[in-house]
């Protein structure tokens, strides 16, 4: 056994308890600190040599440091998502977000959705890939935090979508002015006495986890605004809590919508759609 892929071993034998991914953790960390790709480890690891900087990286993990924030970025969907310490991490759970925007194209035709908006943009995350899969279509991303709206630009940048893409600081829908064909939003949504992992309790920022004593105050301030700022015919994905599906149905109803549901991959209530007749 090569000398990096020992490294690797033992560092998935330290992160076991702390990562869910422990092996997949060493290897990232490894390739992030040869500065080569996981795969180009993984194909041949005995042409590399263990740089020092890995043990010290290996600690930052061991102390719940999120493995995001250690390398970087976070991939999503077919993007790679800059991001950094202050801004929400991308989860693959929200990538069900994304497909649903699929199958409703697929249900309206080539052009559909000419103008998106993202309320909570964060890095620019679900903005991005929507627009990634829809070359006509522009977005503007409006976010609270400054921090997370300058990740969001350069990654538009590094993406090729800067002149695709407006980002604004906001709070949620004021100030905006529709009609938007498609809203995207991934609101806090946890609960303010909600059990977390470390790695997100200790790192990631309370403001875009939290959302008041049930997780839905978030939810309560948008809903009510989506019809002043959605296009007839357009459609509204909002990502849940995997136990909120009948609580932001009601609120969306009581707002004249109709409400769909999809599941995550792991069958998990986890995006709302909402539409209008």
């Amino acid at each position: 056994m090569s000398e990096v892929a020992d490294n690797i071993r033992t560092a998935a034998n330290l992160l076991i308890g702390i990562s869910d991914t422990p092996r997949l953790d060493a290897e990232l960390l490894m390739a992030h600190a040869l500065g080569v790709e996981r795969q180009d480890v993984l194909l041949d690891p005995a042409r590399f040599d263990v740089p020092e900087l890995y043990a010290h990286l290996i600690a930052r993990r061991m102390a719940h440091e999120p493995i995001a924030y250690i390398v970087g970025y976070r991939d999503f969907w077919t993007l790679r998502i800059a991001v950094g310490p202050g801004v929400l991490i991308p989860r693959p759970d929200s990538e069900t977000l994304v497909e649903a925007c699929l199958d409703l194209a697929r249900e309206r035709g080539a052009d559909w959705p000419p103008r998106v908006l993202d309320l909570g943009t964060g890095p620019g995350t679900l903005l991005l890939a929507v627009l990634s899969e829809f070359p006509a279509a522009t977005g503007l991303g409006v976010d609270m935090s400054e921090q997370a709206l300058a990740y969001a630009r350069d990654n538009a940048a590094d993406l090729g979508m800067a002149g695709r893409t407006i980002f604004q600081s906001g709070d949620w829908g004021e100030g905006i002015d529709g009609p938007f064909d498609l809203i995207l939003c991934n609101p806090p949504y946890i609960g303010a006495d909600e059990p977390l992992m470390p790695d997100v309790a200790d790192h990631e920022p309370a403001g875009a986890l939290f959302a008041g004593a049930d997780g839905l105050d978030d939810f309560r301030r948008i809903i009510p605004d989506l019809p002043r700022l959605l296009a007839p015919g357009g459609a509204a994905i909002l990502e849940i809590g995997a136990t909120q599906h009948s609580l932001v149905s009601d609120l969306a109803e009581t707002a004249g919508f109709t409400v769909a549901c999809r599941q995550d991959l792991a069958g998990r209530d986890r995006a709302l759609l909402l539409t209008r007749a």
